[in-house]
């Protein structure tokens, strides 16, 4: 397949959760044609209103060019692609598959090796970020597989994000994803760590992070998880349960590569012990409130408007 942008490809896609809906809606304003499918159709229907079609089944998608993937696990994979009822369950066959999701090395090479095998090229394509990154057009993306297949969809993904990096064959793209989100967790434990210290020296959390964030140890992200910080607000946005599942791939990685990882292991710890508490499924800021409790600190909403640096007015 040549390279063609999103306009020119038939474009299916599996997968209309908080990230998904948010991906497809960026392809439907930039009026790119797509054919969507969730396991709760439901959730699919507000894409349909936008101008998105409906399949009623995943073997529906086989007849696109290309079939992007955004799913939670593993199995969710396996089943949507493989499954008896899955996309290769019908007669048809996409070009090349894009997987958007966060999945263990050995599970996608075994769904890259099925694909194969049936002339489907395979992409990983984990994407960092939020839905609300995703909204605001700044989701990046590190992609393997088949370097023919990653030119031909680099128009679509520059429709997606910031940017999307090639980084090699086979699975390599799995396990960049895994390092950044194990940087991800020991990045915010470090910041909600300072943030509590400031607060209990008699600091606000708005004003600490509205001078962290003007500094040159501000970021992207320190900037958009400051509103959560600031106003204790844990509604998901990537859950606890989800960072605790990519530590958990993300330090056996490590283990198989013999790579020391102390702070990673430490973090996961925490990140344990919040799910433990309760907090599986609100967003992984929530590890202030453990940091709080272990601090002897009553973190409280300062009910304070905080930018979150992602629109351009901000």
């Amino acid at each position: 397949m040549t390279e063609r942008s999103g306009e020119e490809l038939k474009l299916g896609w599996i997968g209309t959760g908080r990230m998904g809906v948010q991906m497809v809606t960026r392809l439907l304003s930039g009026s790119s044609p797509v054919i969507v499918y969730n396991r709760t159709r439901a959730k699919a229907e507000p894409l349909g209103a936008l101008g998105a079609s409906i399949a009623d089944h995943l073997w529906e998608l086989g007849a696109c060019d290309v079939v992007c993937v955004a799913v939670t696990s593993s199995s969710d994979l396996e089943q949507v692609l493989l499954g008896p009822a899955g996309l290769l369950s019908g007669e048809s066959r996409p070009e090349i598959i894009v997987d958007f999701s966060t999945v263990g090395a050995d599970a996608s090479a075994h769904v890259r090796r099925e694909l194969a095998a049936q002339g489907v090229a395979l992409l990983a394509a984990p994407v960092s970020g939020n839905p609300n990154v995703a909204r605001a057009g700044k989701l990046t993306m590190a992609v393997s597989g088949p370097r023919p297949a990653f030119d031909a969809v680099s128009g679509l993904l520059a429709q997606l994000g910031a940017g999307a990096t090639y980084v090699g064959e086979g699975e390599t793209a799995r396990l960049v994803k895994l390092c950044h989100n194990l940087f991800l967790g020991v990045v915010t434990q470090a910041l909600v760590e300072v943030t509590v210290l400031a607060e209990k020296g008699g600091v606000s959390r708005e004003a600490f992070l509205r001078y962290l964030n003007a500094s040159v140890l501000g970021s992207t992200f320190t900037r958009y998880k400051a509103p959560q910080l600031v106003n204790t607000d844990y509604r998901a946005t990537f859950t606890t349960n989800l960072l605790h599942k990519d530590f958990d791939l993300g330090l056996a990685a490590a283990r198989e590569l013999r790579v020391p990882l102390p702070l990673a292991s430490l973090v996961q710890q925490l990140v344990m012990t919040l799910v433990s508490l309760g907090y599986g499924e609100e967003d992984f800021a929530a590890l202030l409130e453990l940091q709080g409790r272990n601090s002897g600190l009553e973190v409280a909403s300062e009910q304070a408007e905080v930018p979150d640096g992602l629109s351009g007015s901000q």
